[in-house]
């Protein structure tokens, strides 16, 4: 579950974004801040995950209120001032949403979220991960998915039992899907490291499918297995 606040000073962005939020079943909505002196009071009391924060606020700007927190959680940027955009990535934001946006730029940015301490007993990723058929979201597990092969402008998500086709770049899936747990291992295929069974030659095989390794990703490929202890 992903924890999320909004601070914006004009209302009808905390109506847009907890109408976006309602169709993701793991966000949670936990508060809603109209300034920056507000939200500051609201942090000290309600520890949140993810906060969705407008810049041009009254008072005190959403950087004010960046400098002014000791520990920050996630931050995407709502602001219909584009010029912001390069100071609001040397905060390390996860993404910078151009008002108005649209559901779909919204899950492309939620989607960049990845939890720094997970709970005990839980995964390590964000588990829950929407992709974009057509007209409509599904949403599948991260814990399920094997590989993510690229098919010319597609990527079919290959999962455990069941197969997802969608319109994307295999560049914007990498992007996206957290580092720790996908490695790109050829110009074609990420695969989810844990599901690894075996590497042969050139070869990597899940659920005995062999998937090629490109030269070009040979490297990352062995600085990976440099994690591991190998046993001769």
């Amino acid at each position: 579950m992903i924890r999320y606040a909004i601070i914006d000073d004009e209302p009808i962005a905390h109506r847009i974004i907890q109408s976006y939020g309602e169709q993701l079943a793991h966000l949670q909505c936990q508060g809603n801040c109209y300034n920056a002196l507000e939200a500051m009071a609201f942090l000290t009391k309600q520890a949140v995950d993810l906060l969705f924060l407008d810049i041009n606020m009254p008072k005190l700007s959403g950087f004010d209120l960046l400098r002014s927190l000791p520990h920050r959680p996630a931050i995407i940027i709502t602001s219909a001032h584009q010029e912001h955009a390069l100071e609001g990535y040397e905060w390390e934001i996860l993404d910078y949403l151009l008002k108005p946006f649209s559901f779909d730029r919204f899950l492309k940015a939620v989607n960049r979220f990845q939890p720094i301490k997970p709970v005990e007993g839980s995964v390590s990723v964000a588990d829950q991960y929407f992709v974009k058929v057509g007209k409509a979201y599904h949403q599948i597990s991260l814990k399920e998915l094997l590989w993510v092969e690229a098919q010319g402008n597609y990527c079919r998500y290959q999962l455990a039992g069941r197969t997802i086709k969608t319109h994307q770049k295999i560049s914007a899936v990498e992007n996206q899907l957290p580092s720790s747990a996908f490695l790109r291992v050829h110009k074609s295929f990420l695969v989810a490291t844990a599901k690894i069974e075996s590497i042969n030659g050139n070869q990597i095989f899940i659920q005995d499918q062999a998937i090629p390794i490109g030269q070009t990703y040979k490297r990352s490929l062995l600085q990976f297995l440099s994690n591991f202890r190998q046993l001769d």
